[in-house]
């Protein structure tokens, strides 16, 4: 099992996806928007010191190998493009999320990451298969996890951090098997 993920890159043909550091603390904060949240389980920060925390936070639980942070960029030219993680990594049931800001949307950066986070998944981890909780709502998400071979196996609704309900379906996508 790995232990230490702060030093972790994965490049895919369009993105670099590095560890969180406080290096983007400024353009996670600016990004992490209203907008970009109205899905998600967390709130976007009032304060860069939330971000802040939430780096450190992850870089401690990476260090510790419980989860793997990353930021995304364009391999090119160095863009942020969003974040993403797989949290839960000590568990047979990792779970996977990201998120790509709103004025590149529409590019497939997100599908990019997650199918890349997967991979990693595969060749790092043993489990028996990955959550990826949706809002039945975010239908671009959806399409992520169901072009990636996920199965509806749950439903349920969760109030998030900022107080709205979540119509959550939760994709498990299972490890391929090898021939």
């Amino acid at each position: 099992m790995i232990t230490d993920l702060t030093e972790i890159v994965i490049e895919t043909d369009r993105l670099k996806l590095v560890p969180t550091s406080l290096k983007y603390s400024s353009e996670i904060f600016k990004e992490f928007t209203q907008e970009i949240t109205i899905y998600m389980f967390p709130k976007p920060p009032k304060e860069i010191k939330e971000t802040e925390d939430f780096i450190n936070s992850s870089i401690q639980k990476m260090a510790n190998g419980e989860e793997l942070q990353v930021v995304i960029l364009n391999k090119k030219t160095g863009e942020f493009l969003g974040h993403g993680g797989v949290t839960k990594l000590k568990t047979d049931t990792p779970e996977l999320g990201i998120w790509i800001k709103q004025s590149a949307h529409g590019n497939k950066f997100g599908w990019e990451a997650v199918k890349a986070l997967k991979e990693w998944a595969e060749s790092n981890l043993q489990y028996k298969y990955i959550i990826y909780p949706v809002d039945k709502r975010n239908i671009a998400s959806r399409k992520i996890a169901e072009s990636l071979g996920g199965i509806v196996e749950d439903e349920y609704q969760k109030k998030n951090m900022s107080g709205n309900i979540l119509d959550e379906v939760e994709y498990r996508i299972y490890p391929q098997k090898s021939s």
